[in-house]
C-alpha cells in the first residue's frame, strides 16, 4: 500500500468538510447581498452556523456599504486554509502566498456555481410544484432574482414558456469558461 491509501481520504474529508463550510459563508454572504428574508428557516440556519466566527471578525473587519467584508475574508481565510493542508499533505513544497491566490479563482467558481445550481433548482421546483411557497422556494428565488430579472427583459415568455433560465444557465457556464483559465493562469492555480 502506498502513501495514496491514507492520503486520498484524507484529502477528501478536508476538501469536503471545508467545502460545505465555505458553502454556507458564501450563502450567508449572498444571501445578504440579495437582502434575502432574513426570518426564512434557511436563513436563520446559515446565520446560526456562521455566526461564531464572524462575530470575531467583525471585530476587525467592519462592512463596506452592506457589503459584509467579514464573510468574505472568512471564506477566503477558509479556501487558503484548506488548499494549505492539502498541500501539506501531499508532501508538495510549500509557497505560502500560493494557496492566498489560488483560492480567488476557486471561490468564484464556487459562487457562480451556486447561482447555476440555484437556478436549476428552481426551474425543477416549478415544474413538480409549480405555484406553491416554501422556504427554499423563497431563498431561490432572493437568490436567483438578481441575474433572472435582467434575463427575462432580454428573452420574455414565449406562450408561456420561460426560457429564461436557459439563458442565465448558458451564460454562467461561459462566464466560468471566460473568466477562471485567465484567473487560474495569473494567480498560478494548479487546480482546473
Amino acid at each position: 500500500m502506498g502513501s495514496d491509501y491514507f492520503t486520498n481520504p484524507l484529502v477528501f474529508l478536508i476538501k469536503t468538510l471545508f467545502g460545505l463550510y465555505i458553502l454556507v459563508v458564501l450563502l450567508r454572504f449572498l444571501l445578504q447581498l440579495v437582502r434575502a428574508d432574513f426570518y426564512n428557516p434557511i436563513s436563520q440556519f446559515l446565520v446560526k452556523i456562521t455566526t461564531p466566527p464572524l462575530r470575531i471578525l467583525r471585530r476587525f473587519i467592519p462592512g463596506l456599504g452592506g457589503i459584509d467584508l467579514s464573510a468574505l475574508i472568512l471564506a477566503v481565510g477558509l479556501k487558503y486554509l484548506e488548499l494549505l493542508l492539502i498541500i501539506l499533505i501531499s508532501g508538495a513544497s510549500i509557497n505560502l502566498l500560493g494557496p492566498l491566490f489560488w483560492s480567488i479563482p476557486e471561490l468564484i467558481e464556487l459562487i457562480i456555481n451556486i447561482f447555476l445550481f440555484a437556478v436549476l433548482i428552481q426551474v425543477i421546483l416549478s415544474w413538480i410544484n409549480p405555484g406553491t411557497y416554501n422556504p427554499v422556494s423563497g431563498i431561490l428565488f432572493s437568490l436567483t432574482e438578481p441575474v433572472m430579472r435582467p434575463a427575462r427583459k432580454l428573452l420574455p415568455p414565449i406562450s408561456g414558456l420561460d426560457l429564461s433560465p436557459m439563458l442565465v444557465m448558458i451564460g454562467l457556464v461561459l462566464l466560468k469558461m471566460l473568466l477562471l483559465p485567465p484567473l487560474r493562469a495569473i494567480t498560478g492555480s494548479p487546480f482546473s
